[in-house]
């Protein structure tokens, strides 16, 4: 069995539903589909959440109203018999009056769970709907039955296995599995999600969970570029990727793939295929565990990234501490993308500056901080292992001419990333693709 997941600019429009139902039935095989909510949707669930947490039930009707309104008019362009619409109406009626209900009583984190969740559940409710119309045997499976994360809000891949293995078992014979990317229920039973991206996780831990053939991510990109379409010209497709260099992309600024998504294939040795909804017929980007060995193959950039430089002679033969300055970045919950050391101090760079001032506030006990914001980690991904020679060499002689604050190399064997300002990435981008891949 295939996994397809679709996210919400696939299914952004009734025109696009009806591609993406084209794609789920285009070969006889059983197919399993998470979807994302429509385009959009999942920004205004928020918004209405907003008005709610806020104790303006007025502003929260008007919004639900306007979602409303948007929704019903898809349904005409979507259904072409009025059995289907008026099936389709009533649900969507339902859906509208549960969120109208969320006005009348306190409001809470978990509420507002609930409230995002309905995203998913009407575009999946759709599509089946829509599915069923054109004669497609499908059925509608819902995620809260089986997608569950632990108490450490990690998914609890057991868990999901069993409870899918079962409900498979009990739905043989359809032609169309369909379920819904995102959420889930925690540990308690709640309704909750998996964060942004969770769709692409979804459809990640499902594939591992059934032993799928492949999992497909379908988007309105055609697969993982090698550099940033958007700031540099004429790049290219790159055809296969190693799991551990999606990673190092997906985290380090690639939009078309969540970093946590591909761990659970990863581990299962499912392979993950990036596909085109636009393109359908595309080639696109398989993730596997296969090394292609002697090749460099993109670039990614990550903005928003602030240095932070602690300085301190009192660091120089001193045990524990480093083990003090990342408690710090611990107790606050903020990661750390990169990390240099020297004898008198030690340079991280962090993406968030949610709780900065405190964190700087405490690494002053220890020694000079400096702070460096706007600046953007160069991320060159590939077969860097140290063993190949004068491959690093190719990547610092094209950033020769752009000032760099700080470089991690060796940390893994597939990415050398550079630090540099926020006004020096285009040129940074540009530079590597003309001396990388030209």
């Amino acid at each position: 069995m295939i996994v397809m997941k679709f996210g919400g600019t696939s299914v952004g429009s009734p025109e696009r539903m009806k591609s993406v139902a084209s794609l789920i039935t285009r070969n006889d095989d059983p197919t399993f589909v998470v979807l994302s909510a429509m385009s959009g949707t999942t920004n205004t669930l928020i918004e209405i959440s907003d008005y709610l947490y806020k104790k303006n039930p007025d502003g929260a009707n008007e919004v639900i109203n306007m979602l409303e309104k948007k929704y019903m008019g898809h349904v005409e362009e979507l259904f072409s018999t009025e059995e289907w619409r008026e099936k389709t109406r009533l649900f969507l009626t339902e859906e509208f009056d549960f969120l109208r209900s969320f006005t009348k009583d306190l409001f809470t984190s978990f509420e507002e769970k609930s409230i995002v969740a309905q995203g998913e559940i009407i575009s999946t409710n759709m599509m089946v709907n829509y599915l069923h119309e054109q004669g497609i045997n499908a059925v509608l499976l819902s995620a809260l039955d089986f997608m569950r994360t632990d108490k450490n809000t990690e998914p609890d891949p057991q868990y999901i296995k069993e409870k899918l293995s079962a409900i498979l078992k009990a739905n043989e014979g359809y032609q169309v599995y369909v379920t819904q990317g995102f959420i889930c229920r925690n540990a308690y039973g709640e309704i909750d999600n998996l964060l942004r991206g969770g769709s692409d996780y979804t459809a990640s831990l499902i594939g591992a969970a059934i032993d799928a053939e492949e999992i497909q991510i379908w988007t309105d990109i055609d697969g993982m570029h090698n550099n940033d379409p958007r700031v540099v010209d004429h790049t290219d497709a790159v055809r296969q990727l190693n799991f551990e260099e999606a990673a190092e992309l997906a985290y380090f600024g690639a939009k078309i793939l969540h970093p946590t998504c591909i761990q659970p294939a990863k581990y299962a040795g499912i392979p993950v295929r990036l596909l085109n909804t636009m393109q359908p017929d595309a080639e696109g980007t398989i993730v596997d565990n296969v090394i292609m060995r002697g090749q460099i193959k993109a670039v990614a950039a990550k903005d928003n990234i602030i240095a932070i430089k602690i300085k301190s002679s009192r660091m120089l033969l001193a045990t524990g501490f480093l083990r003090k300055v990342f408690e710090i970045f611990e107790s606050y919950q903020t990661p750390i993308d990169m990390v240099c050391t020297s004898e008198v101090g030690v340079s991280v760079t962090i993406d968030s500056d949610r709780h900065l001032t405190p964190i700087v506030n405490e690494l002053k006990k220890y020694g000079t901080v400096t702070v460096d914001a706007h600046m953007c980690i160069i991320c060159v991904v590939g077969d860097l292992d140290w063993s190949n020679l004068g491959f690093e060499t190719l990547a610092t002689d094209a950033m020769k001419d752009i000032p760099v604050r700080m470089i991690s190399y060796g940390g893994s064997n597939y990415n050398i990333s550079f630090l540099v300002k926020e006004q020096d990435k285009k040129r940074a981008l540009q530079n590597l693709s003309a001396k990388l891949f030209k």
